[in-house]
């Protein structure tokens, strides 16, 4: 379905000469969907066109704006690429949207009160509670939003969680899971995670999803249409590729991939056993938790 995007913004460009076929959105009527993305991903335009990958996939009609924090400035990204395309969360406030997506952050073995822009998240999160309908939380904004609501650590891994991961799902009757098959394929690249137990633990939460590899994925908070989501789901086919090979030409310790070259091999193509499922994931959460 349609989707509108900041005027100009080069990540659409790039998505539709991928070959995607994108409708554009001229203006929002009625039935779109307002989503606001908070990108705190280092390489904006790559996190930029994962989104519009998968929301333009879906069968809703959306606008998406893009925020940015007022209390951090980019190291990677050009200031008039944040200046032209990007909107500052006080100037929206007052405003309401259907749903907020807020990424990850290469910031992991941070503690949570030592990041510089921790207060302006709190504020973004209590904000959410009334002007938002759903919220996606995606893998380190997943690991702060349970520790802002609950309480819940991360937890530093012995090595990089890197690769794509087999998953069970505990309910599949869930909206969330329509058309979804009982293992599903999740990207995951990172250095901490959460313990199942202290999930389980507490009785706020829903453990929807998780592996035996990566540990859990899927958190929903009851009563809420709020998602905690610890992997990456929108990753593109290379990123993973890009993020192995950058690190092997830095002499950094990086284990290969699991589950991702064809017979394990760096030299061969990645297999693309996530995309589908991602595309489901998010189209059902537009349409069954943001409306």
């Amino acid at each position: 379905m349609p989707i509108k995007v900041p005027a100009g913004l080069p990540a659409l460009q790039h998505v539709i000469d991928e070959g995607v076929g994108i409708d554009i959105l001229e203006k929002a009527s009625p039935k779109t969907l307002h989503i606001a993305l908070l990108n705190i991903m280092p390489m904006k335009e790559t996190t930029e066109a994962d989104f519009i990958r998968l929301l333009s996939s879906s069968d809703e009609e959306i606008e998406l704006t893009l925020l940015k924090l007022d209390t951090h400035t980019p190291k990677h990204a050009k200031p008039e690429h944040m200046e032209r395309y990007y909107t500052s969360f006080n100037s929206i406030r007052e405003r309401r949207f259907d749903g907020l997506i807020i990424t990850g952050a290469p910031i992991e073995k941070i503690e949570f009160e030592e990041v510089t822009y921790w207060p302006e998240l709190c504020g973004i999160l209590d904000w959410a509670k009334s002007n938002v309908t759903s919220t996606l939380f995606i893998c380190w904004a997943a690991q702060a939003g349970v520790y802002r609501k609950f309480g819940i650590q991360k937890h530093l891994l012995p090595a990089k969680m890197f690769g794509i991961f087999p998953h069970t799902i505990a309910k599949p009757e869930l909206p969330l899971f329509d058309g979804v098959e009982d293992i599903i394929y999740v990207p995951h690249s990172r250095h901490t995670a959460l313990c199942r137990e202290d999930i389980v633990a507490e009785e706020r939460l829903d453990l929807l999803s998780e592996s035996e590899l990566s540990g859990v994925y899927i958190m929903q908070e009851k009563g809420t249409r709020d998602f905690f989501i610890t992997g990456h789901s929108e990753y593109a086919l290379y990123t993973l590729d890009g993020e192995y090979k950058r690190d092997v030409a830095k002499g950094l310790p990086i284990e290969l991939p699991l589950n991702y070259y064809r017979d394990d091999n760096p030299a061969n193509e990645p297999v693309n056993r996530w995309q589908a499922t991602a595309r489901k994931l998010f189209g059902n959460w537009l349409r069954h938790y943001c409306k």
